[in-house]
């Protein structure tokens, strides 16, 4: 692997700020990425990891903060893309005055980014970031752990899939294949049994939510990660870190349609959308489907009210179809469709804003 270029990279996907900061007195250091404002503010979650190194960190943040631009605008808010990567190990790490640093430089950017909880870190730490910053949603109190609006999310691009593939959507007797059980995943389980869908096989590296969905749920089957995608099933849904979807992982699969909640699950966006089209797979694009979580924290910012927030969500279910009467239509990928509507009202907004008018 050759020098990575971050101005190349920042020029071809149109990136407008990468920010590297570190704090002495608590040891903080991550990098937050905005990669576009054009309908508002970049908005995206901070995430805690223990990467192996600081290259390896920026290129996740870059990732994630494109896939939050074309998440936002797919989902109808006045958000831009962004995202925060912290490195470190999240057990050893967090403090007050840790989350509490990392909220003064989130009031730094002045307005053009607002954080919020993502992978290891929770609506307790966003409190205190809370302390430094009013840019900061998913706070305890408000709107709180966007979690199960995401699953609900991606519950009804699932129900999408299903009435595509099979003229119906109904969840009842359908088998499903669930990567990851922590979070997004853990609720989208709920959901599915509530709805009675047939045989669920899930896997989980953490054996507290592995024995929480024993416990709870004992008909949901464990299986070994490495056994999740050759599942006989209707649908698999991964739930956990990006880049599941890839050249070892794709050929293993028997689902004929893949829907779930990881961002960039995708390990390269063209490569692999192709290669499930081709393979007669209908994908879900994920930052389509698992946008319920920010259309929940962005309701915060416009005055909270969680049945809005919900029939918010509820209408991923009609823009998964829009995207799929896409792909048809131009003969595409299904994520490259959904890419096509994002722009198109990124692009649309911008043409909109061309003439100045106060208010």
């Amino acid at each position: 692997m050759g020098e990575f270029l971050v101005f190349d990279y920042m020029q071809k996907h149109q990136f407008e700020q990468v920010v590297h900061f570190y704090d002495r007195s608590t040891g903080l250091k991550g990098i937050t990425v905005i990669h576009n404002t054009t309908l508002g503010p970049a908005l995206g979650g901070t995430r805690i990891w223990n990467y192996a190194t600081e290259e390896e960190a920026l290129i996740d943040c870059l990732r994630l903060a494109r896939g939050m631009t074309y998440k936002s605008a797919a989902a109808g808010l006045n958000l831009g893309g962004g995202k925060t990567v912290l490195i470190g190990d999240a057990a050893q790490v967090k403090s007050e005055a840790y989350f509490r640093a990392l909220g003064r430089y989130v009031q730094s950017l002045n307005g053009r980014y607002i954080t919020a909880e993502d992978v290891n870190t929770s609506t307790k730490d966003m409190g205190y970031v809370a302390m430094e910053t009013d840019h900061v949603v998913g706070l305890e109190g408000k709107s709180g752990n966007p979690s199960p609006v995401t699953a609900k999310g991606v519950f009804y691009g699932i129900k999408a899939g299903l009435h595509q593939k099979y003229g119906s959507s109904e969840i009842e007797g359908r088998t499903f294949a669930v990567q990851g059980a922590g979070q997004t995943g853990y609720f989208l389980i709920n959901y599915l049994v509530e709805e009675g869908a047939g045989e669920i096989f899930f896997t989980e590296l953490n054996p507290k939510h592995i024995e929480r969905m024993r416990t709870e749920h004992p008909q949901v089957r464990f299986v070994k990660p490495e056994e999740i995608f050759s599942q006989q099933v209707d649908v698999l849904s991964p739930c956990a870190l990006g880049g599941a979807l890839n050249d070892q992982t794709i050929p293993q699969i028997k689902a004929p349609i893949i829907a779930g909640s990881a961002n960039n699950v995708l390990l390269d966006e063209e490569t692999h959308s192709r290669l499930i089209m081709e393979r007669g797979i209908l994908y879900c694009p994920d930052f389509v489907i698992n946008a319920g979580g920010i259309i929940n924290v962005y309701h915060e910012l416009i005055g909270y009210n969680k049945d809005r927030a919900m029939a918010d969500a509820a209408r991923i279910y009609d823009r998964v179809l829009d995207i799929f009467a896409i792909a048809q239509k131009e003969g595409i990928s299904t994520h490259a469709a959904a890419k096509v509507f994002a722009k198109q009202r990124i692009e649309n907004i911008k043409n909109l804003r061309d003439n100045y008018i106060p208010r």
